[in-house]
């Protein structure tokens, strides 16, 4: 596994686990994102309806957290030759809460190769983390990668 360079099917192993940076969810990132899907939920904007629901404060959308840590994920020290991302299987565990500091532990749980030479699949195992250490989110997510030979 090599650091700061895209990495190859043969590069990854199994068990090969990692850290993404952190970011702070913010309240430009919920307001941002509310106006983006329309998803203007109480839940998310009125703080005394948010906390009436037994929150300490407003939540960040669950979907946001998704996209936060598929961001995180792309820009980590640790890439790929992605070729495609294929899927997602993913749980809200926890809240995710304006202010809280995000970051992700992956960790090569599953690779194989496909049916068309020089490609690869590979399953992230994926825990979404807050400043806490709590998990808020979890799930994996399969991306297809290219072959050292493909490459060439």
């Amino acid at each position: 596994m090599k650091l700061s360079e895209k990495n190859y099917y043969e590069d990854l192993e199994i068990g090969f686990e990692y850290e993404t940076p952190a970011i702070t969810v913010g309240e430009a990132h919920v307001l941002g994102f509310a106006g983006l899907t329309g998803d203007f939920a109480d839940v998310h904007v009125d703080e005394a309806f948010a906390r009436e629901m037994g929150f300490k404060g407003r939540l960040a959308h669950g979907i946001l957290g998704l996209g936060l840590i598929d961001a995180l994920k792309n820009r980590c020290l640790v890439g790929f030759h992605v070729v495609a991302a294929l899927n997602w299987q993913w749980r809200f565990v926890g809240p995710l809460y304006i202010g809280d500091r995000l970051r992700a532990r992956l960790t090569i749980s599953e690779k194989r190769l496909t049916s068309r030479k020089g490609r690869g699949i590979i399953t992230l195992a994926i825990k979404g983390v807050n400043q806490n250490d709590e998990t808020v989110q979890e799930g994996t997510n399969q991306i297809m990668v290219l072959c050292r030979l493909a490459g060439a």
